[in-house]
């Protein structure tokens, strides 16, 4: 006898639920409540990129719970400082100030305040299948999802991926910033150009608009590189994180520029930057950092590449990856598919109606790729 989760009686049904009560995690691996064992190719959208329940972050988590929990921003706290150091570290040149908060989209809502503050204007440039966020300010940078909730913030102009010429007429004297992810995730895992990234950069430089990166889905190693923007040289004025930020516990945070203006008041958070967060971040951060996982998820997104193309099933139009970054166009919805992975025990995303979109884990074994590739192949 199938018993009803506790939550399908309570939650307020946002989700389209996939029928399956998750109740435990260990590196690539999920069970639910029956006991059956899944791979996680999802990841919890891109946020369990060191593995579920990571020793290290849960070993920072609890000493840190015993020690302190919160602590607002009105004082110095050294968790939260010794986090702040060590993304300033490794992000690009120039970025060297941070502002924590609990997800990617307040830190886009973040970087929105920061830009109109800095520059005295409202307008924003983004990209056409460009996601970031589902609050109103993220949503009004956001392509999709939109039309029940109009009017969102005005001045908002979208411009395709990759059209230089159209992004060049968009930027103007009332644009505050102009807003792009390296590569698109909810968008279909489409990657911007080293051109086009190249002339945003100098474009708002021109033109005394800030370029705000957002890696919340592409940060933490997940591409290959430590940040995405690593790949192409660029240096935004800020930069959105997210996700594998803090291996699992909620938090965002935004990297900025010394183009970025901020005074007392601009900005805050309750929950941002509380010590726990911190804890689990900086230890997350120094697993990505001594297990080399971009290093890691450039080979193993490069060998499964190769595996699932010497095979290309006809029901796939193209491939599309970085790192372990995937995206599978298909020639069909891709649901029905999504729904043949669960069955075989494999977890995956959508990103638009026709793609399959993997995100697993950047500590997944090869084997365990190998399975996927043939699962792909046997549905597809």
């Amino acid at each position: 006898m199938t018993t009803e989760p506790l939550e399908a009686r309570y939650a307020l049904e946002v989700y389209p639920r996939r029928g399956i009560n998750v109740v435990r995690g260990e590196g690539a691996l999920v069970w639910d409540s029956a006991g059956n064992e899944y791979l996680d190719c999802a990841a919890g959208v891109g946020v369990a990129n060191i593995g579920h329940s990571n020793p290290a972050v849960a070993d920072a988590v609890a000493k840190q719970a015993k020690t302190l929990l919160t602590c607002p921003g009105i004082f110095h706290n050294d968790r939260r400082g010794e986090l702040m150091q060590k993304l300033v570290n490794l992000a690009p040149q120039g970025l060297n100030r941070v502002f924590l908060c609990n997800s990617g989209t307040e830190s886009v809502e973040a970087a929105i305040k920061l830009a109109r503050a800095s520059t005295g204007r409202s307008g924003l440039v983004t990209a056409m299948r460009g996601f970031h966020g589902r609050t109103l300010g993220a949503l009004s940078a956001t392509f999709k999802y939109r039309d029940a909730f109009e009017p969102l913030l005005p001045g908002n102009t979208f411009v395709p991926l990759n059209n230089i010429e159209k992004l060049d007429a968009a930027i103007g004297e009332s644009t505050s910033a102009v807003i792009l992810e390296v590569v698109q995730g909810e968008g279909g895992v489409r990657p911007a150009e080293a051109e086009y990234l190249a002339a945003a950069r100098r474009l708002c430089t021109e033109r005394g608009a800030l370029l705000i990166i957002d890696e919340v889905q592409t940060g933490f190693c997940r591409t290959g590189r430590f940040f995405a923007c690593e790949h192409f040289a660029l240096h935004p004025d800020m930069m959105c994180l997210a996700k594998g930020i803090a291996g699992g516990v909620p938090m965002g945070a935004v990297l900025c520029a010394d183009s970025v203006i901020a005074r007392i008041g601009v900005h805050g958070s309750t929950f941002g930057g509380n010590p726990l967060a911190c804890a689990a971040a900086s230890a997350a951060v120094d697993f990505m950092c001594q297990e080399k996982l971009a290093e890691r998820a450039a080979g193993l997104g490069a060998y499964f590449a190769e595996r699932f193309s010497s095979a290309l099933p006809e029901s796939v139009r193209e491939l599309r990856q970085l790192g372990l970054m995937i995206g599978i166009e298909l020639r069909q919805k891709a649901t029905p598919f999504l729904q043949a992975l669960l069955e075989h025990r494999i977890i995956a995303l959508p990103a638009g109606p026709t793609v399959i979109r993997l995100l697993p884990p950047l500590t997944i074994a090869q084997s365990d790729l190998d399975r996927v590739v043939s699962t792909l192949q046997k549905v597809l």
